[in-house]
């Protein structure tokens, strides 16, 4: 039995959203592809109907990866109550000891993740450290280079 995947209802709702316009959007597009390079004749060296193959196959991968993740996710319930220890679904501000400053990170599961955006997954090194922990802690990160951070904030957004 595959384990759950833990998703934030925003993560659960973008994996669905996305699915969705690849199997109505995206698979339609490709089958029109297909028929065009089809149309233009010998397909044993038409680079236009293999590249169309090549998306077909990318995007029904894709489509059974997320439907992977959505059987088997458990959608993580962020409420108020679950602000005293950082946790999936929370935003915790962090203080970087050794140059003093400070950071906000969204803890999310790893499909999630977007550090450009501020969303760290709960099985990076950060994350890892930061889970279960509450304001006020100093924790360690282990990472190629250890560091300290100083827990600040934690809320729901």
């Amino acid at each position: 039995m595959a384990e759950k995947q833990k998703l934030t209802k925003a993560g659960y709702k973008k994996l669905e959203d996305e699915m969705s316009y690849l199997i109505n959007v995206v698979r339609e597009e490709v089958k029109a592809q297909l028929a065009e390079a089809r149309a233009q004749g010998d397909l044993s060296e038409n680079a236009d109907y293999d590249a169309a193959r090549n998306k077909q196959g990318e995007v029904e991968k894709r489509i059974k990866e997320i439907e992977n993740i959505l059987v088997d996710a458990e959608i993580i319930e962020e409420s108020k109550a679950n602000t005293k220890k950082v946790g999936l679904g929370t935003t915790v501000t962090i203080r970087f000891l050794e140059d003093n400053s400070e950071k906000s990170f969204m803890i999310v599961a790893t499909v999630e993740t977007n550090p450009f955006a501020g969303r760290i997954s709960n099985s990076c090194p950060l994350g890892k450290a930061l889970v279960g922990r509450g304001v006020g802690e100093i924790v360690e990160v282990k990472a190629a280079r250890n560091y300290k951070v100083e827990i600040l904030k934690i809320e729901i957004k």
